[in-house]
Order: C-alpha cells, then sequence, then structure tokens
C-alpha cells in the first residue's frame, strides 16, 4: 500500500513519536510511504534516516493555504491510498483534501479534552477511520457523544528493536550519571507538570530515599514545574541523588540504565507509551491506575498499578521493588508482553488490515502516464462501505 502521513507540528510529544514509529514500522513491512512534515521539525529528524520520504508543509492553522498545496501537490505525485495523520490542526484540512482528491483518511487522536462541538460531530462521522489509542480513550470520546460505531482502537507501537535491554548501554548512562552498577535507578520520561503526578513520585522517593541508600532518580523532561520541583529536592537536601537531564530526543538510549520506571499521572492518560517502552527494554514499571495506563502493563506479572496521588503505597511499591528476588521476574517479563501487544510490525499489520477495506488504487493504463497527470479513481459512493455497522476487528474485543 502507498500511505500519505501528514504531521507538520514542529514539536516533540506522543503523536510525534506515534508517527515516527508508525511510519518506520510501515516502510519496514514493505509498504511505500510518504510523510508531509515540517522540515525543522522532531518528525522529519527523526524520519531522514528512515525510507520514507519526506516532503516539506506546514500548517500555521486549519486554514493555512500553504498546508493545503503541500498535501494537495504531494498526493498528485505520489497517488496514496490512504491518508494519515494525527495531529488536530489537520483533522479538517485532511478530511477537505479526501473529499478533493477522492482518498480515504484515517485521524488518529490522541487527547482526551473535548474537540469543539462542531469537530466533535463532524470529524468521527466523516472519516473514514477514526482511532483511538486505547481502550479508555475510545470510552471517553464515546461518553462525549461520538458514536461508538466510529471509533476504532489501535494501540501506539513501541519499536522493540530500539528499546531493548541492553548492558553496555546501561553501564554508558550510569558513567555518565556518576553511579555504580549496584545504584537502583528509578526513571520518569514525560512532561514535568503537575497533572503528570512528578511531586508524588518525588515525595515517595525521598520517603524511599531514607530508608535506601542505593536510590537514586533519573528524570528525563521538561515543563512548566521544573523549578518548584527543583525547590522541593534542595529543601530535602537531595541534589546529589536526582539526576534532571531534561527533554531528550531519544528516550530509548536511557531505559536500560533505569531499574524502575514511574509513570504517575494523577490525571487521566490516554495511553503511557513511556511505560510499554520501558518493558520493551526490560524494566519494572510502577504505573497509576488511572486512564489508560493500567492498558500498558500486566499488574504483578510486568509491573504494579498504584493509586494516583498515593504517597505511602508508592514509596512502598520503589522499596519492595528494590528487591531483586521480586522485581527480577517482573523485569523478564515485560518485553514479551510488549512484543505480543505493542510491537511496532504487530500494529502497522493491524493498521493494514483494518484500512484494507477501504484502500484502494487509482485506475491505471498499460501505458506510463507523467506524474503531474490526474488519475482516474472512483467515485466515493463506489467505496465498499461495512453493513450495519461497523466490523469488530481483534483489536477491539
Amino acid at each position: 500500500m502507498r500511505f500519505l502521513f501528514v504531521g507538520t507540528s514542529p514539536e516533540h510529544g506522543g503523536a510525534a513519536s506515534h508517527f515516527v514509529t508508525l511510519a518506520r514500522a510501515l516502510t519496514e513491512r514493505g509498504h511505500r510511504v510518504h510523510a508531509v512534515v515540517h522540515p525543522q521539525g522532531e518528525i522529519a529528524r527523526h524520519l531522514r534516516d528512515s525510507a520514507v520520504t519526506l516532503h516539506e508543509g506546514t500548517f500555521r492553522n486549519a486554514l493555512d493555504p500553504r498546508g493545503y498545496r503541500a498535501v494537495f501537490q504531494t498526493a498528485w505525485r505520489t497517488q496514496p491510498d490512504l491518508l494519515v495523520t494525527g495531529f488536530g490542526k489537520e483533522y479538517w484540512p485532511l478530511i477537505l483534501l479526501s473529499r478533493l482528491i477522492d482518498v480515504p483518511v484515517t485521524l488518529f487522536r490522541h487527547r482526551l479534552p473535548p474537540l469543539h462541538a462542531l469537530s466533535n460531530y463532524g470529524l468521527p462521522r466523516l472519516a473514514d477511520y477514526f482511532v483511538a489509542v486505547s481502550q479508555y480513550a475510545r470510552r471517553t470520546y464515546i461518553a462525549q457523544g461520538v458514536p461508538d460505531n466510529c471509533v476504532r482502537v489501535l494501540y501506539n507501537p513501541v519499536d522493540t528493536s530500539r528499546c531493548r535491554p541492553h548492558a553496555e548501554q546501561r553501564r554508558a548512562v550510569l558513567r555518565r550519571l556518576g553511579l555504580d552498577e549496584e545504584v537502583i535507578l528509578v526513571g520518569y520520561a514525560g512532561q514535568m507538570h503537575g497533572g503528570k503526578g512528578i511531586f508524588t513520585l518525588l515525595e515517595a522517593l525521598h520517603a524511599a530515599m531514607a530508608r535506601e541508600p542505593r536510590l537514586h532518580g533519573l528524570w528525563l523532561g521538561d515543563g512548566e514545574d521544573v523549578l518548584t520541583w527543583r525547590r522541593q529536592i534542595e529543601a530535602h537536601g537531595m541534589e546529589a541523588r536526582h539526576h534532571h537531564l531534561g527533554w531528550v530526543s531519544d528516550m530509548s538510549a536511557f531505559y536500560p540504565a533505569m531499574t524502575l520506571l514511574a509513570f504517575p499521572s494523577v490525571q487521566p492518560e490516554t495511553f503511557g507509551r513511556s511505560a510499554a517502552e520501558a518493558q520493551a527494554a526490560g524494566v519494572v514499571v510502577l504505573g497509576s491506575d488511572l486512564g489508560g495506563i493500567p492498558e500498558t502493563l500486566q499488574p504483578n506479572t510486568t509491573g504494579l498499578l498504584l493509586p494516583a496521588g498515593d504517597v505511602e503505597a508508592w514509596r512502598d511499591a520503589i522499596l519492595a521493588m528494590c528487591d531483586p528476588v521480586r522485581r527480577r521476574p517482573l523485569a523478564a517479563a515485560g518485553r514479551a508482553f510488549v512484543q505480543q501487544q505493542f510491537d511496532a510490525h504487530r500494529i502497522a499489520d493491524a493498521f493494514v488490515h483494518m484500512v484494507t477495506p477501504h484502500a484502494r488504487r487509482p485506475l491505471r493504463t498499460s501505458v506510463t502516464r507523467s506524474v503531474d497527470a490526474p488519475s482516474v479513481r472512483r467515485p466515493r459512493s463506489a467505496r465498499s462501505k461495512p453493513q450495519g455497522g461497523r466490523r469488530r476487528t481483534n483489536d477491539e474485543t
């Protein structure tokens, strides 16, 4: 199949990671992927060494004519079977372009807050596929008024070839931090703000550190509450036991160094990408029993689910996982779980299976035509549509 991904946001984040991982996996499965991206953005930077063909384009907003022109010209030349995006400002442009060039469109939704009323009503009904990245997110969208037969589920893909146990990488990170190999390193990867539970984790870590001298914290991320977080560390006199590297472009390089990864959000999450990635690297995950996080691990098998915001429960769990006899079986089980549930190639295959009923190629003559010549397309009304509602797929059961 031929895919045209559109992701012109220059910023990093979960939607960008999803875009990069899925696009890479599709090319590795033999599909042709083109992507319209911001030339200086994170997506472009991460895809430049891949088989994805990049095209420059930007949408400042949903009405930006330059964005429409870039996507239309790329689609005209590449003849995709499917348009794909996961960014809100590109939802309506791709719906309109889908109608104009008669190519089906998939919209991934990565956030929980409701769309504006018109978008909440129109987008799920007009998109050929409107996709949530967890069952929790799907239930949330339905509660917001989206018809249940309009929302499918496809989990975030994890590149298990990059996220994996790696002893030398662990030693390199520990040397960089000035730590020995006996350290128990509790990692956090994400935005640094209160809703992510960083203050719950910090308080729990300080209480656990008072009992376990080998404990250290590794913090990967930035955000609005960094200064408050630093002041709390200084107030406890714990600066030497916390290592803040800010936002890093490749989290996978740091997972092998972690003993535990904490996902302590106190506000619901759509999924929990870092939890899945860490398990792929053989790291035990402690996650809040909230939102989509429980779908990212197997409780008491690959990690632990804990009450959101409960400092004592988090402290006790951290201390319990300092015992290697209790920790190692969970660490060993994590990679197999992620490979089964979230491996990027499996997700790519499931995506292709999901969209195949709508995907089709333009009719061609036996004579090679110029790439600038228009293609002949079947009218949208000729596409096969599910009868009697949408047929469920395995990823939704």
